[in-house]
């Protein structure tokens, strides 16, 4: 039976690294910034990580199998990425200081296993014990069918609806041509879970 464990960022540049950073000499990548600042130049971005990866609250989750890193998941409050701050595609549901899972990844050779499934349900703990009230997501619609890992990264519509996320608004963002929409997920004053029913 594998070991399935979530674990925040903090501390754990390397495995960062190992998922997410670009191992070719030269070689150029996102480095989970294109939602942060893509300004940032390429030659700066693992500095920059390496400083998230070392303060509170960090700027994600990792996902262990056996003790192994498998993926990440980018969760963060909403005003630390600064392409989500000056969007013109994703919109503001409301004014509270909501937190934003935007970026999942998982390793070749652990796909197929679930593992964005564990990753947002990390992210969403991870928040909470932060203090969020509020977290977002931006995923893709694809209904029923698969998507590919180019276009999945944002995760899914019916992924977020499983953890408990509901539709808030359309968004006029794509990803592999299909429409991307603002889930959200209620936890609440402090990070409390929000009462149901009346």
């Amino acid at each position: 039976m594998e070991r399935i464990e979530v674990r925040p960022a903090v501390g754990r540049y390397d495995d960062f690294y190992e998922v997410v950073g670009v191992k070719k000499p030269g070689g150029k990548g996102c480095w989970c910034m294109a939602y942060r600042d893509s300004r940032v130049a390429q030659e700066d971005r693992p500095g920059y990580m390496r400083d998230e990866c070392a303060t509170e609250p960090g700027p994600g989750v990792l996902v262990y199998v056996d003790d192994v890193v498998a993926g990440w998941c980018s969760i963060a409050p909403r005003s630390t990425y600064r392409r989500l701050m000056n969007s013109r595609t994703i919109p503001f549901v409301d004014e509270r200081e909501a937190w934003s899972a935007v970026c999942f990844v998982v390793r070749a050779g652990f796909r197929k296993r679930g593992l964005m499934h564990h990753l947002l349900a990390g992210a969403v703990e991870h928040a909470r014990e932060h203090g969020a009230e509020v977290i977002e997501g931006y995923p893709v619609d694809v209904g029923a069918e698969r998507v590919d890992v180019i276009s999945g990264y944002v995760g899914t519509v019916r992924m977020f609806e499983a953890a408990g996320f509901t539709r808030a608004a359309e968004t006029g963002g794509v990803s592999g041509g299909r429409r991307r929409w603002v889930m959200r997920r209620e936890l609440g004053q402090g990070g409390l879970p929000q009462a149901v029913g009346g």
